[in-house]
């Protein structure tokens, strides 16, 4: 698909989704970019779009909730006037040991990190059966990608990342005559967390086989492919340096 005058919705467009952002719109792209509680960065995202000429707008919004997400779509329809592709990148990364894991701790992360794919996919795909078709990328992980989940204290997350390559495949199913491909990425060490100290860095670069961490240019060229191709659908890629090979 020839990005060039498409328009995208991003949601939790913050650090990794603000160089997604750029790269889609140094594609040519035109953006809607929905936040929470990161107004500030969303807006520094508007100013990187428009300084490569293209348009961006914000929305507001909890996209665990059903009005939320068709309120992104309600706006990016009286913005645009369409919709081509869709990014689901909103997510929580939580750990917690099992036994103190409560309904709601586990409502919350299930979610943020799958309900809210479904939510934003179901709005997003009549408005590209309209144009035409379209393209929609969901967020996984690597470790769900690789049917290992390896670190205790992440049950929720895991069982959300995993519903997201399901809903994926499901979806790419549904809708693959209505020229909409559906994939996902399933990041490794992209970016260390904030929390992380030095020496646990150089411990994950070391665990990983091509020897460091990827940056967030490698998702955003992940993106960029989902977006243009015309074949691939069905599919959750590990963007993780080899680490599942470890």
């Amino acid at each position: 698909m020839d990005l060039c005058g498409k328009v995208a919705v991003i949601t939790g467009g913050k650090r990794i989704g603000r160089i997604v952002a750029q790269e889609l719109a140094q594609q040519g792209m035109n953006l809607v970019l929905s936040y929470r509680g990161s107004k500030e960065e969303a807006e520094q995202t508007v100013a990187d779009v428009e300084a490569v000429g293209r348009r961006a707008t914000i929305v507001s919004a909890d996209v665990s909730k059903p009005a939320d997400c068709l309120g992104i779509f309600d706006q990016a329809l009286a913005t645009f006037g369409r919709v081509d592709v869709l990014i689901n990148m909103a997510s929580i990364y939580r750990s917690k040991p099992l036994q103190d894991v409560t309904v709601d701790y586990w409502t919350t992360d299930l979610d943020v990190n799958l309900r809210s794919a479904f939510l934003c996919a179901h709005a997003a795909i009549p408005l590209m059966r309209g144009v035409g078709g379209g393209r929609i990328v969901n967020f996984a992980d690597w470790l769900v990608r690789s049917g290992r989940p390896r670190y205790t204290g992440f049950t929720p997350y895991y069982v959300a990342k995993a519903g997201v390559v399901a809903l994926t495949e499901s979806l790419a199913l549904e809708v693959a005559r209505d020229n909409i491909l559906v994939n996902a990425i399933a990041p490794g060490p992209i970016v260390p967390p904030p929390d992380m100290d030095q020496q646990e860095i150089d411990e994950v670069a070391k665990a990983t086989p091509v020897g460091h961490w990827g940056g967030e240019a490698e998702i955003a060229k992940a993106v960029a492919l989902l977006c243009q191709t015309d074949f691939i659908t069905g599919e959750t890629i590990r963007v993780d340096g080899g680490r599942h090979l470890e």
